[in-house]
């Protein structure tokens, strides 16, 4: 898997769904631009601002609430290469990594934001703020999950 460097955003313990991509956002007409609405509500203007392959870093439980993949769908058409975070919530990380969104879960003490992260999935290493994290490898399944963006491109190439 490739390496992954961006500028990191960075957020608390307990993000959940409906601050990622408000329920009210979750319309017909909207479902093509769910990356206009993430985080609106927390941080105004804040989706005009990521730019592609920037990093979020966050705390404990990110993706709480709502098991809808509009959340993890909104990061990665806002342009998020990756998510690190403490812990994610189960059913975040399960919908995350169905559609290709590559989640971290590595503790990063005390995060500058706007400072460079570098993930290395293969070695398990993440650097932030120039400090070195180690995460446990990845089960084959879900490098390969990864590599190959997400569950329906498995399915769509006979893969599984």
């Amino acid at each position: 898997m490739e390496q992954f460097k961006g500028k990191v955003w960075v957020f608390g313990d307990n993000v959940d769904t409906d601050q990622i991509i408000p329920a009210e956002r979750l319309v017909a007409a909207n479902l093509d631009h769910l990356n206009d609405y993430i985080f609106e509500k927390v941080r105004p203007g804040f989706a005009q601002q990521v730019q592609k392959g920037d990093i979020l870093v966050a705390g404990r439980n990110f993706g709480c609430g709502s098991s809808r993949e509009h959340a993890p769908l909104s990061l990665i058409e806002a342009g998020f290469s990756c998510i690190i975070a403490e812990s994610f919530a189960r059913i975040f990380y399960r919908n995350s990594m169905n559609i290709g969104l590559l989640l971290v879960e590595c503790k990063v003490d005390k995060p500058t934001e706007g400072c460079e992260a570098v993930v290395d999935p293969d070695h398990g290493k993440v650097v932030v703020d120039g400090k070195e994290y180690k995460f446990p490898e990845y089960p084959p399944f879900i490098t390969e999950l990864i590599r190959e963006g997400g569950l329906m491109n498995l399915v769509k190439e006979g893969k599984i």
